[in-house]
């Protein structure tokens, strides 16, 4: 089977790098895509948010399967455009992937699904999130409704702060602030079967010790021997199934990748936000461990035959992701810097380097902006797969190149 990746992106990547290790894959095309996809995909130019020309492009190379990895594809219907061609896709349908696309959406979606999460309030106006941030008081949870590309939360002390960032919405979700350590678990779903898969936490903030802005996220690992033994089991009974239960009946079955971002509060389990899409960088770690092909959980998830696929098995130890990024991240961002180092990784075993904010200028490797590496380790445990993670930071360099030191530190 061919399959065919959508998106630029990290994440992307290293769906691209699994796929390609994957015995079930014969070929993997990536479009747009990036430099570092480039050694183990064909790449082929489109425009993601453009569901004819994507199913167009699968159609032409006759690929058995499309993987959507952004979410702004998915909520635009490009899943939709795909099947309607007759192809296979990972991911939900538009009116499905609004798990996302609107938190007051999902807000909606986990109340009639009795999934815990924090009490909330919608808000249109400035006087709505006046009164909403005067109940819930400080700390200020304000969330855009819409996509924002992981940086539309805003959490502060600074009541002011809080009431700007609602102003600057169209509108906003504002919520009580949930104690306690966040993980992320995933949940491949056919519709009606879900697969957990282990949980990861990722660290939002761009500094050590979770100082300054938030960002699309500079870092995650892969197991947390911390968490409870019973968590995955709870999750999926609680939070995934339920929530895939509910859409079920709606008439709008979610199939893909449904993100489950928790709090472990004092008072228990509780949904912090949904993704429709596997997370950025929280999936690097992940498919580093993943044990058993990618594919087949893929193709299971889009044909509605998930239930015939063996769950998903993992490798002994921990991986750890550490995300480079450039210069001014994320108030602005550089390009065109020269990178040099990635070529000494290439061939360690333990260690990639998964390509985001990369191009290619004459042959050499720059910066495209944002977010431009991530360095996976894989090692015998969190602080083995660390110190090789920041062992391959260190080998790379380019202007400005900005990366938290704490990842995988502590919780």
């Amino acid at each position: 089977m061919d399959v065919l990746v959508i998106g630029t992106g990290g994440r992307e990547h290293a769906l691209v790098r699994a796929l390609a290790a994957d015995p079930g894959v014969d070929a993997v095309h990536a479009a747009p895509g990036n430099p570092g996809m480039a050694a183990h995909a064909t790449l082929h130019e489109v425009d993601p948010m453009d569901g004819g020309a994507v199913a167009a492009l699968a159609t032409e190379l006759g690929v058995g399967l499309v993987v959507i990895g952004p979410e702004a594809p998915l909520v635009a219907g490009v899943a939709d455009a795909v099947r309607a061609a007759g192809i296979p896709a990972f991911g939900p349908t538009r009116e499905a992937a609004r798990l996302e696309g609107s938190k007051a959406f999902a807000k909606d979606v986990m109340t009639a699904a009795g999934v815990p999460t924090a009490e909330a309030r919608v808000c249109t106006t400035p006087d709505e999130a006046a009164a909403a941030l005067d109940a819930f008081g400080p700390p200020y949870v304000v969330k855009d409704d819409g996509l924002a590309a992981g940086k539309g939360v805003v959490v502060t002390d600074d009541r002011r702060l809080a009431a700007d960032h609602a102003r600057v919405c169209e509108r906003v979700v504002i919520e009580e602030y949930l104690d306690g350590p966040e993980v992320s678990i995933f949940g491949i779903t056919d519709g009606t079967t879900v697969y957990p898969l282990q949980p990861a936490q990722d660290f939002k903030r761009i500094h050590d010790g979770d100082l300054g802005p938030n960002t699309g996220g500079m870092g995650a690992y892969t197991p947390l021997t911390w968490a409870p033994p019973d968590l995955v089991d709870e999750v999926l009974r609680t939070v995934l199934q339920p929530t895939v239960d509910e859409l079920a009946r709606r008439g709008t079955p979610f199939t893909g990748l449904l993100y489950a971002g928790l709090a472990l509060t004092s008072r228990g389990v509780r949904v912090v936000e949904f993704n429709a899409r596997f997370g950025d960088p929280e999936t690097q770690p992940l498919l580093a461990l993943l044990d058993s092909p990618l594919s087949p959980l893929l193709l299971g998830a889009a044909t509605g035959e998930l239930a015939a696929v063996p769950p998903p098995t993992w490798r002994q130890g921990a991986a750890v992701t550490v995300v480079m990024a450039s210069r001014g991240y994320p108030e602005s961002s550089s390009a065109g810097d020269h990178i040099v180092g990635t070529e000494t990784l290439t061939r360690d075993p333990a260690v990639h380097v998964i390509h985001a904010g990369t191009a290619l200028d004459d042959g050499r490797l720059v910066t495209a902006g944002g977010r431009v590496l991530a360095v996976t380790a894989v090692g015998d445990d969190v602080a083995d797969a660390r110190a090789k993670a920041y062992e391959g930071v260190g080998m790379i360099s380019f202007p400005g190149a900005q990366w938290r030191r704490d990842i995988a530190a502590g919780r």
